[in-house]
């Protein structure tokens, strides 16, 4: 039984959980960034004295950069690993949002807002395959559910610095607190994240025995002399972006991208626009703000209740439900909007259940894939979803536009959520052998 094996089989120890709290943190990034640049939007209008069209071009720099890092940049991991592609990306995240504080006109800022996204993006491919293979099978689902409530924690707490950093220091104050804190965390990475096991056993770098058998002391499992017969080097491709259009793949990839894509445009659309709508829907500014917040809430407690559910029962036909109920609860969000009391609480839901969603795509994504590829195909699944964030307010704004209610959106939108539920559902659930010739179960089972 090789580490991977053992990992896989045994309880976990302190150092795993390690791990998944470092994961944490750099998934809380993507919260607090998203969020920096949303507070401190009037500021940069106002200093910079932006028209509404190129505020929204800021506003999506970051998530164009997103994308951008997890198609382009993640799938390196697949070839020189995952800890230093992670430990770059945090670099390029620190340094991004360091320079962001120096913009003097908005070009300036849109290029350092999208340098920090080509970071964040990678950042979340690598750390999700890497909190997944440290996982027990047993409590895969819980972790990568503390992993997904990490971006929760990070526009909570993250927003709420961003706020007062601003009202006292202005908003470069805002980008200088993201860029030390970053850079802060990648001095603790290079001190404690290891690579990721089934990476060294497949592509087998210089000193690779020594590498494990590190990892091996850390996680509590006994050292080994040899690598044994089982371990096979992968097949080099020309191309591992191919490999996820393989005929063994390419099913189980289009229906994930459509579920990320599908998934994303609905946490993005009910994240970015409840406030505003919930306004047209005859609720104070305050109110609608609120709201928001209830969102964001919710989502803390849904990644981890989502973990813990898989816990216990099939992991996909958890995500199945959650996506289901997900798609229900936005449209009695909206339809509950003229009694405050019902609506803060289905926003609460509705928060839990499409952030669970979010946690169920980032366990089954890894799963999906043999090693030699995983961070490729985890990279393009987000990827993908982060197009439906960037199309969601675009096409939302241009359905308002139109005279549609936000009833309506929220209709549609619904509509949207449930096709994930219907790409999940039909992800076939079957066991691979991958070449270190472990049996991986995927979709959870």
């Amino acid at each position: 039984m090789n580490l991977r094996e053992r990992i896989n089989d045994s309880k976990m120890s302190p150092y795993q959980w390690a791990i998944i709290g470092m994961c944490v943190l750099l998934n809380a990034l993507d919260g607090f960034d998203v969020l920096a640049m949303a507070f401190t939007a009037n500021g940069v209008t106002k200093e910079f004295g932006l028209t509404g069209s190129e505020l929204g071009v800021l506003l999506s720099a970051g998530l164009v950069g997103m994308a951008i890092g997890s198609l382009c940049l993640a799938p390196l991991a697949d070839v020189i690993g995952r800890r230093p592609m992670i430990l770059a990306a945090v670099g390029v995240a620190g340094a991004g949002m360091l320079l962001a504080a120096t913009a003097g006109d908005m070009v300036q800022l849109g290029i350092w807002r999208l340098l920090t996204g080509l970071g964040v993006g990678c950042i979340l491919a690598c750390t999700n395959v890497i909190a997944s293979e440290y996982s027990s099978r047993q409590r895969r689902g819980l972790s990568i559910g503390i992993y997904t409530a990490g971006y929760g924690v990070g526009a909570t707490l993250g927003g709420a610095a961003a706020v007062y950093l601003q009202s006292q220091h202005g908003w470069r104050s805002v980008f200088v607190f993201g860029g030390i804190s970053t850079l802060s965390i990648l001095v603790v990475l290079l001190f404690l994240l290891p690579e990721s096991v089934d990476f060294l056993l497949t592509k087998r770098p210089r000193n690779v025995l020594d590498r494990l058998n590190r990892i091996a002391r850390k996680t509590g499992h006994p050292e080994t002399d040899s690598l044994g017969d089982a371990v096979v080097p992968a097949r080099k491709k020309a191309n591992p972006i191919s490999e996820l259009m393989s005929a063994s793949n390419r099913r189980s990839t289009l229906l994930l991208w459509l579920a990320f894509f599908t998934t994303m445009f609905g946490f993005y659309f009910v994240n970015s626009w409840t406030p505003r709508l919930l306004v047209t829907a005859g609720m104070t500014e305050s109110q609608g703000i609120t709201g928001g917040l209830m969102l964001t809430l919710g989502g803390i407690f849904g990644a981890v209740l989502y973990g813990v559910v898989a816990t216990k029962w099939n992991s996909k036909m958890v995500l199945v439900a959650f996506t289901v109920l997900s798609s229900v609860m936005i449209v009695v969000f909206i339809s509950s909007a003229s009694v405050i009391v019902l609506a803060l609480g289905a926003g609460v839901l509705v928060g839990m259940l499409i952030n669970g969603c979010i946690a169920g795509l980032y366990t089954l994504a890894p799963s999906l894939y043999p090693a030699s590829v995983r961070s490729t195909g985890v990279g393009w699944g987000i990827g993908i979803g982060r197009i439906g964030a960037i199309i969601a307010p675009l096409i939302t704004g241009a359905l308002l536009d139109a005279s549609w209610s936000a009833v309506q959106l929220y209709l549609a939108v619904g509509a949207v959520v449930l096709i994930s539920a219907v790409a999940v559902g039909m992800i076939r659930s079957k066991k691979v052998v991958t070449k270190d010739a472990s049996v991986e179960e995927l979709s959870g089972v």
